[in-house]
């Protein structure tokens, strides 16, 4: 299995084989237009100066699993931190320990790119990824997420 960042060195297809992936969690979620959306917000982490990253496990081709993240400025934290948006892993290849090999990349990542720490925001209810999270440092910040959509 390989994991790498999707840049602008990547084609069409690989972009679409993402969505195509992705669609399996925004299908239910995303609403109208959820696969162009998608393809939107690919093509956007990939440029240069974009402040969002798109890693991706592939395997002969075939991509098994996505972490799409954003890089922002905090003042508690004293600098950059990651807010990792999603972690997807396609239903037929879990329980593989893919989500954990696309986490410690994003990790890897992280500490070399000097960020602050990361966030995440999962169900209360899914055991396994907090159980997946709770193995790899990472622990419970109470809040409460509010939301605006334009």
């Amino acid at each position: 299995m390989e994991i790498y960042e999707l840049t602008n060195k990547h084609t069409e297809e690989d972009i679409h084989k993402t969505a195509d992936l992705l669609m399996g969690q925004m299908a239910s979620i995303g609403g109208p237009n959820a696969y162009d959306k998608l393809i939107t917000v690919i093509r956007a982490s990939m440029e240069e100066s974009a402040h969002a990253h798109m890693f991706v496990a592939s395997h002969e081709g075939k991509v098994l699993g996505a972490a799409f993240l954003n890089v922002q400025q905090s003042l508690d934290k004293g600098g950059k931190f990651i807010w990792l948006n999603d972690l997807y892993v396609d239903v037929n290849h879990r329980n593989r320990g893919i989500a954990k090999k696309l986490l410690l990349h994003v990790i890897h990542w992280a500490e070399q790119h000097d960020m602050k720490g990361i966030e995440l925001e999962t169900g209360v209810n899914n055991q396994a990824t907090k159980a997946l999270y709770n193995s790899l440092g990472f622990y419970d910040v109470v809040s409460k997420r509010y939301g605006f959509q334009f």
